[in-house]
C-alpha cells in the first residue's frame, strides 16, 4: 500500500494498487526515438481545417494560409533529386547541379503559449505530401536527445533524406545546444530538408536571459537566417471562455481516485520530483507509457530551476499523450516562484501551468467516478 493510502486510512477499492511513476526507469532504444518522430496522440488527428482561428487575431488565419502554401511547396522532388520546389520565393533548381537555396529554408511560428502553434505544426506535417518515413516531428529536446543517442553524423544521415523536419518548442538553454543545433540544421538544409519550428521566442532572441547569448551571436543569427518568422498573436485557447482552473482535491479524493482508475499512477509530488532527476528527459514519454491518469499528493512549490525545467518536460509529455492529472496540495499556478516566472524560462513555466491546468480539468471526472463506487 502506498504512503498516501496509509496516511489517509483508506482501504483499497480495486483489486490491485495503483502504478507508480517513481517505480519506473524506462530505457529507450535509439530506433524507437527515430520511429516516434511523428505528431503525438493529442495532435494525431489535427488538420488545418480543424484549427479555429480567433476572429480577433488576424495573424492566426494568415498563418494557416502561409503554412498551406508551404506544405504545397514541399510536393516536388527532394533536393537530392533532379529539382527543388520553390519555398517562400526560392526558385526551382535546374539540373543535377542545383544549389541549395539562399535565404530561409523554413518557417518559424512565434507566439505565446496556447495560441495553437503545435496544432499548426502538426497540421503542416500531416499536409505535407510525403510518406511518413520522409517527415519527422519532435520537440527540440527530443531532437537533441536523438543526436545523443545516434551520434551527430548518424543523425545527419538519418534525417537528410527527409522532406520536412518539424521542431516543436524550439529553445536554446545552453551554449552547447546552440552550436549543436546550428550545425545540424545547416547540414540538413544543405541536404534539401525543409524546416518548421515553434517557439515562444523569436529566433534572433533564442538563449536570451539563459546564458551569455552575445558570445554565441553568430550561431544564433545563423539559426535565425534559416527561418521565415510568423508571429501568431492571441490568448491561450485552453482557457479562452472556460472557467477557472479546478481547485486541488483532498489527499483522500486523489488516493481513492487512483485506486478506482485502472492504470492510474499514485505518487507523492516531492518523491516524483526527486525521481525525475534520475531519468533522462528523453525518456519521460516512455515513463508515461500505458498510463491512464496521474494522481499526485502533496503538490508544493518546485524547489529550484533544474527541477522546474524537468517538470516542464514531463508536463509537455503528459499533455501530448492526453493523460489527466489529479492532484492535492497547492494549485498548479503556484508551482513556480515569482523569480522563476520573471526569469529567462518564464514562457516555459507559463506553458506548463497552462497545460497542467487543462489536464486537471480533464481529471475532474476521476473523482466523480470514484465517489460513485
Amino acid at each position: 500500500m502506498s504512503s498516501s493510502t496509509a496516511a489517509s486510512g483508506l482501504r483499497p477499492i480495486a483489486d490491485s494498487a495503483p502504478l507508480s511513476l517513481c517505480a519506473r526507469e524506462p530505457h529507450v532504444p535509439a530506433d524507437r526515438l527515430v520511429a516516434e518522430m511523428v505528431p503525438p496522440p493529442r495532435f494525431d488527428a489535427v488538420r488545418f481545417a480543424t484549427y479555429i482561428p480567433d476572429p480577433e487575431q488576424s495573424s492566426q488565419s494568415e498563418a494557416v494560409g502561409v503554412l498551406e502554401d508551404f506544405a504545397a511547396g514541399l510536393g516536388g522532388a527532394h533536393a537530392s533529386g533532379s529539382g527543388r520546389r520553390g519555398l517562400f520565393g526560392f526558385g526551382k533548381g535546374r539540373g543535377r547541379a542545383a544549389k541549395a537555396p539562399s535565404g530561409p529554408r523554413g518557417v518559424y511560428l512565434d507566439g505565446g503559449y496556447g495560441v495553437g502553434k503545435t496544432h499548426l505544426l502538426a497540421s503542416l506535417w500531416h499536409a505535407t505530401p510525403a510518406e511518413p518515413a520522409l517527415k519527422a516531428f519532435g520537440t527540440f529536446v527530443e531532437l537533441t536527445n536523438l543526436v545523443g543517442a545516434l551520434g551527430f553524423q548518424k543523425t545527419v544521415e538519418t534525417l537528410s533524406g527527409h522532406r520536412l523536419l518539424c521542431i516543436d518548442e524550439f529553445e536554446l538553454d545552453d551554449p552547447g545546444d546552440t552550436v549543436l543545433v546550428s550545425t545540424l540544421l545547416g547540414k540538413l538544409v544543405d541536404a534539401g530538408v525543409a524546416l518548421a519550428a515553434t517557439s515562444n521566442t523569436l529566433p534572433g532572441k533564442l538563449g536570451e536571459g539563459r546564458f551569455a547569448a552575445a558570445d554565441f551571436l553568430r550561431e544564433i543569427q545563423g539559426l535565425a537566417a534559416r527561418f521565415r518568422a510568423l508571429r501568431i498573436d492571441g490568448e491561450d485557447y485552453r482557457h479562452r471562455g472556460l472557467p477557472e482552473a479546478p481547485a486541488p482535491c483532498s489527499q483522500e479524493q486523489v488516493t481513492r481516485a487512483a485506486y478506482a482508475t485502472e492504470n492510474a499512477t499514485l505518487d507523492d509530488f516531492p518523491h516524483l520530483l526527486d525521481h525525475l532527476a534520475k531519468v533522462h528527459p528523453s525518456r519521460y514519454g516512455a515513463l508515461t507509457d500505458g498510463i491512464a491518469a496521474v494522481c499526485l499528493t502533496e503538490v508544493g512549490p518546485v524547489p529550484d530551476q533544474s527541477t522546474a525545467l524537468r517538470l516542464v518536460v514531463l508536463a509537455d509529455r503528459l499533455y501530448d499523450r492526453e493523460v489527466p492529472v489529479l492532484a492535492s496540495g497547492l494549485p498548479f499556478d503556484r508551482l513556480f516562484s515569482e523569480e522563476m516566472l520573471n526569469g529567462g524560462y518564464r514562457k516555459k513555466y507559463f506553458r506548463a501551468i497552462s497545460r497542467l491546468t487543462a489536464l486537471a480539468r480533464d481529471a475532474k471526472g476521476l473523482v466523480e467516478d470514484a465517489e460513485g463506487r
